[in-house]
């Protein structure tokens, strides 16, 4: 047996990384699926209608008892939410695919990184992607990567940092899509890559090149922000909120070691806090504000 053959799924994945070929004996074939946390299909009530009840409806998102949640859940916020994101949702609605920017993106993400394999002679590599809300949905991908012959499975939800909400959630998806199967597939699930070299390299980039596109303004502050999560669910034991302040501190240090002379500070804030109950602090908003003043 050849020594490519008796590689596991987290040296494939590392090798993969490498830009290295691999050579797999038939039939073995490995499925990635790229898993976004989905959107509506249309900006109208009862697309976002269903969206926000499936989204909302995750035992992930809101661990309020469902005999206290789903009143209010059916009641007020369906009743009321998909009339106020209808506007927003039109308003950067991809007009010419008829679809949300967030579903072309995730196609080209899988269609781009196919590419790439295909150009290394990776053919026994095969790309999906999926949402975790909404269609098209992890079971129908993961059916049809089986389908396709594969017998391996790359779970990769695309979220930097582990949170149960995201990661989590998603990973449940896949596990239930493996129920149906006889002949399971062998898996592996990308956990979190907060503090990945290429990751940090990435942001830092991006913001080195707005700095620079934004030359003539003086910049007192860069207020890294991600979006939030019930303070409760960290107390609980969720990595997430500190794994962002990591992924602060590495894009701190990366940005500061290429530029010694820029003393801006990097912060970290969050955002899109939703209901009445604390979530992780500072506020994005608050911390504008004050440095607004």
């Amino acid at each position: 047996m050849s020594k490519s053959q008796n590689l596991t799924v987290n040296e494939i994945v590392k090798k993969l990384s490498e830009g290295q070929t691999i050579k797999y004996p038939s039939p073995t074939k490995i499925g990635i699926l790229l898993i976004n946390t989905g959107t509506p299909t249309g900006y109208t009530f009862w697309p976002i209608w269903k969206y926000l009840r499936q989204f909302l409806s995750d035992w992930r998102i809101n661990e309020i008892p469902r005999i206290i949640w789903y009143p209010i859940l059916y009641l007020i916020i369906l009743t009321i939410r998909p009339f106020k994101k209808g506007p927003s949702y039109k308003s950067i609605w991809n007009k010419e695919n008829d679809e949300s920017p967030l579903r072309t993106i995730s196609r080209n993400q899988a269609k781009q990184l196919q590419r790439r394999f295909d150009s290394k002679n990776e053919r026994t590599i095969k790309v999906e992607w999926a949402f975790r809300y909404g269609i098209p949905s992890i079971g129908e991908k993961i059916a049809k990567l089986y389908e396709d012959g594969c017998d391996r499975l790359i779970a990769f939800p695309l979220f930097p940092h582990f949170a149960s909400p995201t990661t989590a959630s998603a990973c449940n998806e896949v596990f239930k899509a493996l129920l149906l199967q006889r002949k399971q597939m062998a898996i592996h699930t990308v956990h979190a890559y907060y503090s990945n070299n290429e990751f940090i390299n990435v942001i830092v980039n991006s913001l080195e090149e707005t700095l620079k596109f934004n030359s003539n303004i003086i910049f007192d502050v860069i207020v890294i922000t991600y979006h939030g999560i019930p303070l409760f669910m960290e107390e609980k034991g969720d990595p997430y909120g500190k794994q962002c302040h990591q992924t602060t501190a590495l894009i701190a240090k990366e940005f500061n070691h290429r530029n010694k002379n820029n003393n801006i500070p990097l912060i970290t804030s969050f955002q899109s806090r939703f209901g009445p109950r604390k979530w992780l602090q500072p506020y994005t908003d608050k911390i504008v504000a004050e440095f607004a003043k």
